[in-house]
């Protein structure tokens, strides 16, 4: 067998693996529910325990009422780190800037609803918000298409945004250049001494997760954006926030405040 042969073979066989792990993680592809079994165990014998405990209590307790959680005994608090620290990261940057307004695109709600709380800010995404928080606002529109005139927008952010344009991941349209146009609209809408805050995987070499993301590398990245100023960079390896981009490490996630003069 060539060279040639062995690594596509290698490749089928590495993508055989993402499958089988898509459909254990997705859709339960696993006999995990074995050991629910021994769980779901104790906990019949610590609601008959405290069944017994609560007799002359306030509370109800009724066999129709129960809803186990058998997985949060966890040895340390869950967190899931790169959204975790890039929202930090986020929020503290607005906080130095206190724009009088801000306009994200795409980005997570939650995060974007828990900073409105000290700035007023509008999301702009395809999909709706049916929930409403003070200070928070919604406006439909495409990261491709965005209802802002040129060069209006004082503070803009999108967040693990353009990494996904043109992927079909949500539905949208495929686009092997996606993530340049919505670059490239970011850009437009951007005012005068405004500031941008973008954040995208990175990776040793540009390349498609398909169909979650891609990965940019440093120099990449920042090309897609000419003209502005590099005012600050992070970046997220695994459950570390760093100040330099190391592509030996691989996979992470870099975060970026960028300026126009």
């Amino acid at each position: 067998m060539n060279i040639r042969s062995r690594l596509k073979r290698l490749d089928w066989l590495c993508a055989t693996y993402a499958v089988v792990v898509t459909l254990r993680t997705q859709f339960g592809l696993s006999l995990r529910w074995v050991s629910g079994l021994f769980y779901l165990g104790g906990y019949m014998h610590e609601y008959r325990m405290f069944r017994r405990m609560n007799q002359g209590g306030p509370f109800s307790l009724r066999g129709r009422d129960i809803l186990p959680c058998l997985s949060d005994r966890t040895a340390t608090t869950p967190v899931e780190p790169t959204y975790f620290l890039q929202d930090t990261w986020f929020a503290r940057k607005i906080a130095e800037q206190r724009p009088a307004s801000h306009v994200d695109v795409g980005s997570s709600v939650k995060s974007m609803a828990l900073v409105a709380q000290f700035v007023p800010v509008t999301l702009v995404d395809i999909r709706p918000v049916e929930i409403e928080v003070e200070n928070f606002s919604f406006l439909r529109g495409s990261v491709l298409s965005l209802p802002f005139s040129d060069r209006s927008q004082g503070s803009l952010s999108s967040l693990c945004v353009i990494e996904h344009i043109g992927l079909g991941r949500y539905g949208d349209s495929f686009d092997a250049r996606g993530s340049e146009k919505a670059a490239a609209e970011l850009l437009r809408v951007l005012a005068p001494r405004g500031n941008l805050y973008v954040s995208v995987p990175v990776d040793a070499e540009c390349r498609v997760y398909f169909n979650a993301h891609r990965a940019f590398t440093r120099d990449y990245l920042l090309s897609l954006f000419p003209g502005l100023a590099l005012r600050e960079e992070r970046y997220i390896y695994s459950r570390s926030l760093v100040a330099g981009y190391e592509p030996h490490r691989g996979f992470g996630t870099g975060l970026y405040h960028l300026s126009r003069p």
